[in-house]
C-alpha cells in the first residue's frame, strides 16, 4: 500500500508504475527483435548491454551531478538521435549501438530503475530503490 508521503514524493505508484514497467518490457522486447533483424553481433550486445551504467560514475562528483549524468545516459533521447544518425548515414554499427542502448533503458525500467532525483541514487521517478 502506498502511503500519502510516498504518493507525494514525485514517484509513480500503483497501476501507473506497473504500466511503466510493462512499457519497459515492451521497449526491451522491441529493441531485441530489431537487433536480431539487424543481424548484428550478439557478442557486441553482451559486451555493451551494461555500458550505459558507466554514467553512474557521475556520482563521484556528487548526487546532483550524478543524477544529471545518469539521467542523460538513461533517457531515450540519446539512442533515438544515434538511431536517426545510423539511418540517415546508413551506419549499421551506430544502429546496433542505439538498439543496445535502448534495450538497456527498457530493461532498467522493467526492473524498476527509473530516472534519478538529486536526493540520491535510490530516489527515482519509479519510486525508492529497494521499496518496490
Amino acid at each position: 500500500m502506498t502511503t500519502e508521503r510516498e504518493a507525494s514524493s514525485g514517484a509513480v505508484t500503483g497501476a501507473p508504475a506497473a504500466l511503466l514497467r510493462a512499457e519497459g518490457l515492451a521497449v526491451f522486447a522491441a529493441a531485441l527483435a530489431a537487433y536480431a533483424a539487424l543481424d548484428a553481433s550478439w557478442w557486441l550486445f553482451a559486451a555493451l548491454i551494461l555500458a550505459p551504467d558507466l554514467s553512474m560514475l557521475g556520482y563521484l562528483a556528487g548526487p546532483r551531478a550524478g543524477a544529471f549524468v545518469y539521467n542523460a545516459g538513461h533517457t531515450y533521447v540519446g539512442p533515438a538521435l544515434l538511431g536517426a544518425l545510423a539511418y540517415g548515414f546508413s551506419a549499421p554499427l551506430a544502429g546496433a549501438l542505439a538498439l543496445i542502448w535502448t534495450a538497456h533503458i527498457g530493461l532498467d525500467r522493467l526492473l524498476g530503475y527509473g530516472l534519478k532525483y538529486s536526493a540520491g541514487f535510490g530516489h527515482t521517478h519509479l519510486g525508492r530503490l529497494g521499496r518496490n
